[in-house]
């Protein structure tokens, strides 16, 4: 019996429809430059960063890990914050299927929450797939988030109050970065939050197949991420739970986590596995399946009220971590 797939929400629906015959849901690495392209580095250079003032930005070239070059950190700190103690940290990790992107991909709403709760943002530049495979990404992240931690106050920041968050690819990577913290003792992040987050290089959960074709990001795309990243080794028996956190065996011990999803796209049933995971390892984790919702809906549509519901939700829980 073939699968049917949920529903979209109606008011994200009519957002896909003029997309369709654009931009599909499938990708494959042929089609890697002209995306990159059309990503817009140059447009995203372009961006008012400082909010209309909200905030000081500053590029920042800090040491990578050992035997690799350096990498990039956007720095936002609020012109006028909100108290003379160190601020919260919101250390971003860019999404972009790990091919794309830069620091300043999807900085924006990490800067909202910053700005409503005052808070310094960190945005972290990493080596991209497949040019750069497993661990590049994964260890330029971590590089990042210990200078950071090193040097939160010299920023403005509290090194004991660090949450990391990302989406998408950016997600995944977050995800795996708590897991490397945990176990290499670094950094403790106070929480990670994890947007529609790619988590399971193997990509055959009923999620996948349901929504092949459909929506923005289908298991066509997804293979070709993981490939990238992974080459031959995608799906097979010796994946590392640091390019991929769905393999991980021991979620215990880890910072709270806040999860979220659409129950209309391919990562749905990864990402609800992973929550369930990380409570029967004891952890804390809140979980939102958002209805009819498909893979970064709330970027695409964000006047659509399922989007605004979504955003409300992600600011309401790093306001409760960070007055705990």
């Amino acid at each position: 019996m073939p699968l049917v797939p949920p529903p979209f929400d109606p008011e994200l629906a009519a957002a896909l429809r003029p997309i369709k015959g654009v931009s599909g849901p499938g990708f494959t690495l042929d089609e890697l430059d002209e995306a990159r392209r059309a990503a817009g580095p140059e447009l995203l250079g372009l961006l008012d960063l400082t909010m209309d003032g909200a905030f000081e930005v500053e590029d920042r070239t800090v040491p990578g890990p050992e035997g690799a070059p350096d990498i990039s950190l956007l720095l936002c700190r609020p012109v006028s914050p909100v108290s003379t103690a160190p601020l919260p940290v919101i250390y971003h990790v860019h999404g972009g299927g790990m091919m794309m992107g830069t620091n300043r991909a999807g900085v924006a709403e990490p800067q909202d929450w910053a700005r409503e709760l005052g808070a310094v943002v960190v945005s972290v530049e990493y080596r991209l797939t497949p040019e750069h495979p497993y661990p590049a990404p994964v260890e330029d992240v971590y590089a990042g988030l210990l200078w950071t931690a090193e040097h939160a106050k010299e920023i403005g920041g509290d090194p004991d109050r660090i949450v990391v968050a990302g989406a998408s690819s950016g997600g995944g990577l977050t995800a795996a970065l708590a897991l490397l913290a945990r176990d290499r003792r670094g950094p403790r992040p106070l929480g990670q939050l994890l947007m529609c987050p790619m988590l399971d290089d193997r990509n055959d959960t009923v999620s996948s197949h349901q929504m092949a074709g459909l929506g923005v990001w289908d298991r066509t795309a997804n293979d070709t991420a993981w490939t990238a990243l992974l080459g031959d080794r995608r799906g097979g028996p010796d994946v590392s739970p640091y390019a991929a956190p769905a393999r991980a065996r021991d979620l215990s011990g880890l910072p709270p986590a806040y999860l979220d999803v659409g129950s209309a796209e391919t990562f749905r049933d990864e990402v609800v596995a992973y929550a369930s995971a990380l409570w029967q390892a004891g952890g804390a984790a809140e979980l939102h399946v958002w209805p009819g919702g498909f893979h970064g809906f709330d970027s695409l549509v964000p006047q659509a009220a399922l989007s605004r519901a979504a955003r409300t939700a992600r600011v309401d829980w790093l306001r409760r971590l960070l007055t705990r």
